[in-house]
C-alpha cells in the first residue's frame, strides 16, 4: 500500500510517500481498496502541527475521509460486503491507498456518485448537519449566514439550509464563486471582494438579523457577526482557517501570536443582556460517537436518494502530489472539495 506520512510537521514538503503492506482488519473490520481520498483545510493544519486533536501522534498519515471499494472483511463484519462501493470516515489516516476501519464508519456510495464525489462527503456534510441541526437547532423560516460559502462545508450548510427551510445569505470572497452558491440555492450571495465594507451590503441583506451564523474564519468576522445576530441568535464557530497566512506553506510564530490575540472573548453577561449565543464544536472530537453519524448519514443519503442534495465541484489531484492539493486550497481560490485520487 501506499500512504502520505508527516514525521516532522511542516510546509508542503513534510507530506512524504511511503510504501508498505497492507493492514490487516480485525473483528467487526473492514478494509477499503481507496480510490479517492478527501482533503480538508484541518489536514493542512495537521501537516503544520497545529492542529490539536494529532498532538503526540507523529508520525501521522492525515485524513478523516475516503471512498473505495471494500476488499477484505474481518471476523463478524456483516455491515458491508465484499466489493462493495463505499465511503467512509477515520479519525486519520484517510491518506492512504489501502485503510482498515470499523465496518460502522463505512457507508454505501449513492447511485450515479464518482468515488472523487463521495470522498467529499462524509467530513462536510456530517461537519455541516451538526453545526444546523445538533448545535444551532435551526428552525423553518429562520434567516442564516453562512461564510465560506462556496467551500466544502459552506456549499454543504447552503443546501441543508434550504432543507431545513431556512433563509440562506452566503458571503464569499470572489465573483468566480458566486454563481455557484446561487445555484445550490442560496438566496443572497455577499461578495466581499466587491465592497469595502461588505458588514454594510449584509445588514442591507437581513436587516433585522440573523438567527444563525456560521463561521470557519476564526479571527476577524466572529466579533461583527456576533452584533449581527438576531435576539435569540447563535453564532456558530467551527475552524479557524484565518489563523493561517493566505499563500505561505507554514505560519510563523508571530503571525499565530498576532491573529490569537485578534480572536475576540466573549463575556457571558453580554451573551446573556444581548439575548445571544455563541457555541463552538470540531467533529473530530465526536467521532467515537458512532451514533450521531449514523443518525447524520441516514438523512443525509436519504435527502441525496430524493435529489435534495446536488454535487459539488470536486477538483481532482494525483495521490503522489498532496502538496499541490494543500497549496490550493490554502489559496482560498477554490470552490467545491478537492480530493486526492488513486
Amino acid at each position: 500500500m501506499k500512504r502520505i506520512v508527516v514525521r516532522n510537521p511542516g510546509g508542503h514538503g513534510a507530506l512524504e510517500l511511503v510504501h508498505e503492506g497492507d493492514p490487516v482488519p480485525g473483528p467487526g473490520e473492514a478494509r477499503v481498496a481507496v480510490r479517492a481520498c478527501g482533503i480538508n483545510y484541518a489536514d493542512c493544519m495537521v501537516r503544520q502541527g497545529l492542529y490539536k486533536a494529532a498532538e503526540g501522534l507523529y508520525p501521522m498519515t492525515p485524513g478523516f475521509e475516503f471512498s473505495g471499494v471494500v476488499d477484505a472483511l474481518g471476523s463478524g463484519a456483516t455491515r458491508v460486503k465484499h466489493g462493495q462501493k463505499v465511503f467512509g470516515y477515520t479519525r486519520f489516516g484517510g491518506y492512504a491507498s489501502s485503510i482498515v476501519v470499523p465496518e460502522r464508519q463505512l457507508f454505501p456510495c449513492p447511485d450515479g456518485w464518482s468515488f472523487s464525489e463521495c470522498a467529499g462527503f462524509p467530513a462536510v456534510y456530517f461537519t455541516a448537519y451538526h453545526a444546523l441541526h445538533r448545535v444551532a437547532k435551526v428552525e423553518r423560516g429562520e434567516t442564516i449566514l453562512v461564510h465560506s460559502a462556496a467551500g466544502g462545508v459552506g456549499t454543504a450548510l447552503i443546501q441543508l439550509g434550504k432543507i431545513a427551510g431556512c433563509r440562506v445569505v452566503g458571503v464569499v470572497g470572489s465573483a468566480h464563486k458566486v454563481e455557484l452558491c446561487k445555484s445550490l440555492g442560496a438566496d443572497a450571495i455577499v461578495d466581499r471582494s466587491l465592497h469595502k465594507d461588505f458588514w454594510r451590503e449584509v445588514e442591507l441583506v437581513a436587516p433585522n438579523g440573523f438567527d444563525a451564523i456560521f463561521d470557519a474564519n476564526g479571527v476577524r468576522s466572529l466579533r461583527e457577526g456576533f452584533k449581527r445576530l438576531a435576539h435569540g441568535g447563535r453564532l456558530v464557530v467551527y475552524g479557524f482557517a484565518e489563523m493561517l497566512p493566505r499563500g505561505k506553506d507554514t505560519a510563523g510564530w508571530l503571525g499565530l501570536a498576532l491573529n490569537w490575540l485578534r480572536v475576540p472573548r466573549f463575556s457571558p453577561l453580554d451573551m446573556t443582556t444581548s439575548n445571544r449565543a455563541v457555541m463552538g464544536f470540531n467533529v473530530v472530537f465526536l467521532f467515537h460517537k458512532l451514533d450521531l453519524a449514523d443518525r447524520a448519514m441516514f438523512d443525509l443519503l436519504r435527502w441525496v436518494q430524493e435529489g435534495r442534495i446536488a454535487k459539488t465541484p470536486v477538483s481532482e489531484f494525483p495521490f503522489e502530489k498532496p502538496g499541490e492539493a494543500h497549496r490550493a486550497l490554502e489559496s482560498g481560490r477554490t470552490t467545491g472539495k478537492l480530493v486526492l485520487t488513486l
